[in-house]
């Protein structure tokens, strides 16, 4: 049997319910896993090229707790100019491209 839900999380199932809300939540949703899915495409890289966090932060000039945070921080939220600055160092290329 299941166990009933907490207020909380009828509250939460009662505001999904609202279409607009529901489109906020999904579009929140696709945002994080796009960035997700960058961080760790680059994360891959630097695992391939052999390089350490720490010699991923010494080739980019950034702090190593920044890029420590990048790669282990579970929803990480890096800015446009961090994830350029590391693919860089990856020689790896950000491209913008129509969603499918």
């Amino acid at each position: 049997m299941a166990r009933p839900l907490t207020g909380a999380e009828r509250y939460i199932a009662d505001r999904k319910e609202d279409p607009e809300l529901r489109a906020a939540y999904e579009a929140a949703a696709r945002r994080t896993r796009q960035v997700d899915e960058l961080v760790r495409a680059i994360d891959a890289r630097r695992v391939q090229m052999g390089w350490t966090k720490a010699e991923l932060a010494r080739r980019t000039g950034m702090p190593p707790e920044a890029v420590r945070r990048l790669f282990s921080v579970e929803a990480p939220n890096p800015t446009a100019a961090t994830l350029v600055a590391v693919a860089d160092a990856l020689d790896l290329e950000i491209v913008a491209r129509p969603a499918s």
